[in-house]
């Protein structure tokens, strides 16, 4: 673990900036007595990072620690503002409270953190996935640009907004430590799987079950115990932006949990503000994700309100039911309707029969991932107690909202029209609903170890059990659910991350050889060299791995006629005298090629077939090689 030693002021400068601004905030608008409403900073941080370095390039700043500071002065003024006339949280908590949840965080941090940097094997390490192409690329150029603006991240792939809530992030990684671009996407990966996941997962806790501090540990066990989050974003995709908005959906949720039983006005119009706040967080973190906070707010709050309506039957809980169906309805409609994507993006197939989607969903459980067998436990714990208790039951019927999505998804055919309705926005891909299933089953688990505890107290309280049985109990209690951790749930994932993460002969987005050869344009090419590749081969990582300009930054875009023509003709250089000219017209100076192998499709590489497997001539001349697929061309006498 020695060589993660370079990793560590890019980790810490992300914990950081996760922590400090939201703690201001927290502080500021609630006091300091809930560690329920303090492990929401690291979400609101989140929001206020995304938010300031959206503003930061409109008012004329470079995006770093001055517009951060000062969107934080600004929102914490706003939550001293609110704090008049709302009041700080009532009545001081237990220090033991505090101390256990300290204690689960710092734990959950550290072990996720080590985890994690296992399963990367190495902080220059990056995943060998399509979607890597235009994430590390948009660091490179929003360091270059100054600017990690929704706007400036969209122009890696020539579309007008792009979320921007982990390239936020990521950049000041890079520009406040001088880290290379993978060293900071791993430095910030590691904070935000370490501090925001399992914070966010503990708040949703703390606001279900009234601060138990059984729930603070256990729901920060659970947070490393499921392969479909946040693992399974770091091999599929890969969906860095997907992974900072899931992981704040606990936190916003938690924050409408607390906001339902809100009686006050102040206190409930300051909970709406920071729900609207997080949502806003969130959906910069990604629409898919906002999307899932909707859903999951919609079906608990209609669901607590229809138990209150039961349970009181008097027209106010009537009328309150029926507005909120009535405004998640519309909406939901409304929101639905605006994400939706077309046919060439929602293509995504079905994995399995719906039968088997239900139960890996259910089970929490996808893509075949192996179930851990306490999970499992305490899962079907949680459900009889909510069948037992319906006052538990919006903690379920949550959670069966995304079973029903990945149901939906991975179990129905292509063109079912319940599939093209529900599960669009996500794209109809199966792995982005997948991830949504640790959500909010880490609260129904948590539910179920809950009653078992209780069970177990109310089977020792009328009993002689001698006094040291309680520690030890609790101890191998901690202990097993700790193990969630090395259960095969989580290591089927994790081994797969280490996959994704290798450079090999093979990998298919920059093998060992192309990726050496990049390693070596600082010291073959100039500063201002405009270099000419296929995408499809990981050419354009030349950017972000080496600082050098490339013709296409990503696969998707909009390139010009002129370099279409070249990246089907540039082999005719020295037959075609077209070829020279619009070399010359665009300042190309350099070719990378390597090879066919496709990070995507292999029929694709047709397109390229002007700069794919060159041979030297007269205009091109080999500078450097490495194996035998790739190569650097000068282009000469142009």
């Amino acid at each position: 673990m020695g060589v993660w030693i370079g990793v560590i002021p890019s980790y810490v400068t992300v914990a950081l900036v996760l922590l400090v601004p939201g703690l201001a905030v927290i502080a500021a608008g609630w006091g300091v007595r809930s560690p329920q409403r303090l492990l929401l900073a690291p979400a609101v941080s989140t929001t206020i990072a995304a938010a300031a370095a959206s503003v930061a390039p409109l008012v004329g700043l470079r995006w770093g620690l001055i517009p951060l500071a000062i969107m934080t002065v600004v929102v914490t003024a706003i939550a001293v503002v609110l704090r008049r006339f709302a009041g700080a949280e009532p009545g001081p908590t237990a220090r033991r409270t505090a101390l256990v949840v300290g204690a689960s965080l710092a734990v959950t941090a550290a072990a996720t953190a080590i985890v994690y940097a296992r399963a990367f094997a190495s902080p220059e390490n990056i995943a060998q996935r399509f979607d890597n192409i235009v994430h590390l690329n948009a660091i490179a150029l929003a360091v270059e640009a100054g600017s990690a603006s929704p706007f400036q991240i969209g122009s890696t792939s020539d579309i007008g907004f792009y979320p921007n809530g982990w390239h936020a992030l990521t950049t000041l990684a890079v520009e406040l430590t001088g880290a290379t671009v993978p060293v900071a996407v791993n430095g910030s990966n590691l904070a935000i799987v370490s501090l925001l996941w399992p914070a966010s997962t503990m708040a949703l806790a703390g606001a279900l079950f009234a601060q138990r501090r059984t729930a603070y540990v256990v729901s920060a066990a659970l947070s490393m115990g499921f392969g479909a989050f946040p693992a399974l974003f770091f091999n599929w995709g890969v969906l860095y932006p997907n992974l900072v908005g899931y992981a704040m959906v606990p936190a916003g949720l938690a924050v409408v949990v607390t906001a339902v039983t809100e009686r006050a006005r102040p206190q409930l119009t300051r909970s709406l503000l920071l729900i609207a706040l997080l949502s806003g967080g969130v959906f910069l973190g990604h629409p898919n994700a906002f999307l899932s906070l909707l859903a999951f707010a919609a079906v608990y709050v209609v669901t607590a309100l229809a138990l209150s309506a039961a349970r009181e039957r008097t027209r106010r809980a009537v009328i309150a039911l029926g507005v909120a169906i009535v405004g998640f309805g519309a909406a939901g409609t409304a929101t639905w309707a605006v994400f939706r994507t077309n046919a060439e993006h929602s293509g995504w197939v079905p994995w399995q029969e719906l039968a088997q989607s239900i139960g890996e969903g259910l089970l929490a459980s996808p893509r075949g991932y192996t179930p851990t067998a306490a999970i499992t436990v305490l899962l079907i714990a949680g459900f009889v107690t909510a069948v037992r208790r319906p006052r538990w039951m919006p903690v379920v019927t949550t959670f069966l909202v995304a079973v029903a999505l990945f149901a939906i998804s991975s179990g129905l055919l292509i063109d079912d029209p319940l599939r093209q309705v529900l599960t669009n926005p996500w794209y109809n891909d199966s792995n982005r609903l997948a991830a949504l299933l640790p959500l909010v089953a880490i609260p129904v688990a948590t539910l179920g170890a809950l009653a078992l505890v209780d069970l177990a107290r109310a089977w020792a309280r009328p009993r002689r059990v001698p006094r040291w049985i309680a520690p030890v109990a609790t101890v191998i209690a901690v202990a097993t659910v700790f193990s969630v951790v090395a259960g095969p749930n989580a290591r089927i994932a994790l081994r797969q991350v280490t996959e994704a993460y290798a450079y090999t002969d093979s990998s298919i987005l920059l093998t060992s050889q192309e990726y050496a050869l990049l390693e070596r344009l600082d010291d073959e090419t100039p500063a201002d060299a405009l270099i000419i590749g296929s995408p499809r081969t990981g050419t354009s990582l030349a950017l972000a791995l080496a600082d050098r300009e490339v013709t296409q930054r990503h696969v998707f875009g909009s390139p010009s006629p002129e370099l279409l023509f070249l990246n089907t003709r540039l082999r005719d250089i020295d037959s075609d005298p077209a070829v020279c000219r619009i070399v010359d017209d665009l300042g190309i100076d350099y070719v990378l090629d390597f090879g066919r192998q496709d990070v995507m499709d292999p029929a694709g590489a047709v397109d390229y077939d002007g700069i794919q497997d060159l041979t030297p001539g007269a205009h091109l001349e080999l500078v450097d090689e490495q194996g035998p697929d790739a190569r650097l061309f000068r282009i000469e006498g142009c």
